[in-house]
């Protein structure tokens, strides 16, 4: 049996993907709050490449570590690029934040985080019912 909890690679990459998304979240929402900061310039998450390449060359991923009381992990994390957001409006106090481009993220990464959880959920029930068959 694996030592992992994970019982397997879709598993994995879809919890690498949620933890994308969170980040994206957590982003789209600091956009947000500096709507108003002259001189803010809006940053995105790219982790959709980053875990094509870790998801194509058969190495595991995993959550990064944030505190020293985490449990280690056997696997390279995948790494998510934050980028400043290119092309936009910027406006004259060199902002470049758009409210309805945020809220769309926004509403667009919800909808995906919420479709993953739910094949994760089903996933994992689905092996629940295997094994409690066997």
């Amino acid at each position: 049996m694996s030592g992992s909890i994970l019982p397997d690679n879709a598993i994995r990459t879809a919890a690498s993907a949620l933890n994308g998304l969170a980040r994206r979240q957590e982003m789209t929402a600091q956009n947000i709050a500096n709507i108003d900061t002259p001189g803010y310039r809006a940053q995105e998450v790219d982790f959709e490449t980053a875990l094509r390449q870790a998801a194509g060359s058969e190495r595991h991923l995993s959550v990064q570590s944030t505190h020293g009381n985490h449990l280690a992990s056997q696997s390279t994390p995948v790494g998510y690029q934050i980028e400043t957001r290119k092309g936009g409006t910027e406006r004259a106090d060199g902002n470049n934040v758009d409210i309805d481009l945020e809220l769309a993220t926004m509403a667009e990464t919800g909808v995906r985080y919420q479709a993953l959880t739910s094949l994760i959920s089903r996933k994992l029930s689905l092996l629940k019912n295997i094994a409690n068959r066997s």
